[in-house]
């Protein structure tokens, strides 16, 4: 099937420079000498997977679930992770589910075909990182698990105390019956004893009683400290069902917040290393299947694929950057924000033109001396050299970058002007504004225009698009990604011209639309880097396919690899935005509950208000108190009204009798040390408004209607 193994073949090169990017080829900017040709390489006549004939339908089962699970699902969890939402979980259970599968159909095509590639790295690799992945959702779940304890014994905290405040004013409530109802309502009229429990009939008696003293919360209430921590799993994280029990018993053991922000940090960096391994499983999985870069070919492979997998991560890093990624770090072309807006940590941050030269000058620090390693023990030729001088272009391309970058050297070199600025005010005195304007730094020292980590790369894809090669798809494919590298460096180089005519302003992102241009060459001109070493060429070669082909294809995976990081992006801000919404609905929600009392006092036809109490200790404090009702007398109000509506009456004597209590309390307040005048007295006539609320709506009826036939 000549028609089938070339498509195969086509797209092993081209979606494992796609998904991930890691490999080599003869461009061999890691090795020299005169290679030996392709086509007479023996591992050229060894069997592969994409040529075996039998099994079809499972391998390619294995490939699609694999990418689909690691292309699509992972990065969906992982930034639904980033975002704190509370979908990541189920994206995880996805992405395991369609992983499994993968590795279930994988597992039977091994079993039913040969060993074609013996001895590779693709199955180790496999299995390592879907260890990584279940680790990682076994932190994101303990995770999720601890901070929905954590905000469920927040809530149980703010009701103990609010039915704490509730049961104190309900026993102020019982005495002041005692007062006013001698005699039991249920009784014959002979004396009895006074009881509270007249009031309220049987219901003191009954077991679904809800009101009780403060001291006898922790006796059967429910909000002991053991209730507490079991409150989320009563509540039921994953239902209530047996799992939900063995986690809650399990992790609740080991739940506390230091440990809890551990296991998050060490989940954000496994998130970020996860799509570079899942890069590699499936990079490797492609090799491997189409039995590439065996023996000495490994060298060229490497070389390939892991410099071509960078300029690729360097492209999608590069669209993330004008989408708005590292903003609180200044590097989406915006104004880095400071403490205390950012941590300092991240205001430290070095800027991207910095990073970008430093990757460049280890590049070339390291590679310096593994130019030669292909041919170790033969003399240079002159290819070696050619890769000598690029790693040398690297080391001192990247340097420099980075020494224009400081501002310990940029501070040095202002030196001449700061002293002729001193010189100046001396002579002078102090110098008009439109004078000192004049010595003030211009807006664009705060905007990193740094061409070299752009100049470096240009010239290297100028050098490596004219380096000689063994056949024309080879020559082409390396003058094709020498290209866009060049493209890449013009395009950034008008976005450092449109940042020096208008420096930016705004902690937001400024997306000059030349960063897009730049972001689409980098990727595919690193996933053309990939697909051009030596055993790539000759797969495309043996194939009857040239390099345009090739070069077609990757720019539609291109364009889709970066449509699905836009997508991914949105997503992302989706899911910030949902969850700060169910923030403030839960935060608002709270809020309500503690002034639904005031709020509904202000619908009634007539407000009252509270009397002054007469007492030594009254001052603004009451007068607070006091102010915050109408004015309307309540022993002048229409006797009818309260006959005909027992809730005001209710409420009237419910605040009458609270705030007496509150009066009598005003010393001790006073002589609080968190004692405020602003904030306490306010938050006090709250907490007395809402506590009408404890009660039923026949509990509040009956006692209006007491109080009513009473006279008020």
């Amino acid at each position: 099937m000549p028609s089938r193994s070339a498509i195969l073949i086509a797209a092993a090169t081209l979606i494992a420079g796609t998904a991930l990017a890691h490999g080599g080829e003869e461009m061999d900017m890691s090795h020299g000498g005169v290679p030996t040709p392709v086509d007479e390489a023996p591992e050229h006549n060894m069997a592969s997977y994409f040529r075996h004939p039998e099994h079809f339908g499972w391998s390619l089962a294995h490939t699609s679930l694999m990418v689909l699970a690691w292309f699509v699902f992972m990065p969906l969890a992982i930034f639904l992770s980033i975002a704190r939402s509370r979908h990541h979980l189920s994206a995880q259970i996805l992405f395991h589910i369609l992983n499994g599968l993968g590795l279930f159909t994988g597992s039977v095509y091994n079993r039913s075909t040969p060993d074609l590639y013996e001895n590779n790295s693709h199955h180790p690799i496999g299995w390592t990182v879907t260890a990584f992945t279940i680790v990682w959702t076994v932190m994101s779940t303990y995770v999720a698990y601890s901070e929905y304890k954590s905000s469920r014994r927040a809530s149980l905290e703010h009701a103990t105390t609010l039915n704490a405040l509730n049961m104190s004013h309900y026993d102020r409530l019982q005495q002041y019956n005692d007062e006013i109802s001698p005699r039991d309502s249920r009784d014959s009229g002979q004396g009895t004893e006074r009881n509270s429990a007249s009031l309220f009939g049987s219901r003191q008696n009954s077991s679904e009683h809800v009101y009780r003293k403060p001291e006898d919360f922790g006796e059967d209430s429910g909000f002991d400290e053991g209730d507490e921590d079991e409150g989320p799993e009563k509540q039921g994280f994953l239902g209530n069902n047996r799992l939900d029990r063995f986690v809650s018993k399990n992790v609740r053991k080991l739940s506390s917040k230091r440990a809890t922000t551990a296991v998050r940090g060490t989940q954000i960096v496994l998130e970020k290393l996860l799509l570079l391994l899942g890069f590699l499983a499936i990079t490797s999985g492609f090799i491997v299947s189409g039995g590439l870069f065996r023996n000495r070919q490994i060298f060229s492979g490497l070389a390939h694929y892991i410099k071509g997998g960078i300029f690729f991560w360097y492209g999608l890093l590069t669209l993330g950057r004008w989408m708005g990624a590292f903003t609180e770090f200044g590097w989406a072309w915006n104004i880095r924000p400071q403490p205390p807006v950012v941590s300092k940590w991240k205001a430290a941050i070095p800027s991207a033109e910095f990073t970008e030269s430093f990757v460049i000058w280890l590049y070339g620090a390291t590679n310096v001396f593994m130019e030669h390693m292909n041919n170790w023990g033969k003399g240079w030729s002159p290819s070696d050299l050619e890769h000598l001088s690029i790693t040398a272009l690297f080391f001192g391309g990247g340097l420099l970058g980075m020494m224009l970058e400081s501002t310990w050297l940029r501070e040095l070199w202002n030196s001449p002007v700061v002293d002729q600025k001193s010189k100046e005010v001396g002579l002078s005195g102090e110098p008009h504004l439109e004078e000192s304007e004049r010595w003030e730094e211009p807006r664009t020292y705060r905007v990193p225009l740094n061409p070299m980590p752009a100049l470096t790369i240009m010239l290297l894809g100028m050098m490596m698009g004219a380096h000689k090669q063994d056949s024309m798809v080879s020559t082409m494919m390396h003058a094709q990604w020498g290209g866009l590298f060049t493209a890449f460096a013009l395009a950034r180089g008008v976005t450092y011209v449109a940042m020096w005519l208008k420096p930016p302003t705004s902690h937001f992102p400024s997306r000059p639309p030349s960063e897009i241009v730049a972001a689409f060459c980098l990727t595919s001109g690193g996933i053309m880097f990939m697909n051009s070493s030596a055993d790539n060429v000759w797969a495309i070669e043996s194939n009857g396919l040239d390099a345009m082909t090739i070069f077609t294809c990757t720019m539609g995976i291109t364009g889709i690899t970066l449509a699905w990081e836009v997508i991914l992006f949105a997503i992302k801000g989706w899911a910030v935005r949902k969850e700060r919404a169910a923030a403030m609905i839960s935060s608002s929600s709270s809020s309500s509950s503690s002034s639904s009392s005031d709020s509904e006092a202000s619908e009634q036809p007539q407000q009252v208000s509270i009397p002054r109490v007469q007492s030594k200790s009254q001052d603004r404090e009451e007068t607070a108190l006091n102010s915050a009702f109408d004015s309307t007398p309540i022993f002048t109000q229409d006797q009818t009204k309260v006959a005909i509506d027992p809730e005001i009456s209710f409420e009237d004597f419910y605040l009458r009798q609270a705030t007496r209590e509150f009066a009598n309390d005003l010393d001790k307040l006073r002589s609080a040390g968190d004692f405020s005048h602003e904030k306490s007295i306010p938050l006090l006539i709250s907490a007395l408004k809402q506590g009408t609320k404890c009660f039923s709506v026949d509990e509040r009826r009956m006692v209006g209607e007491m109080v009513g036939k009473k006279g008020g």
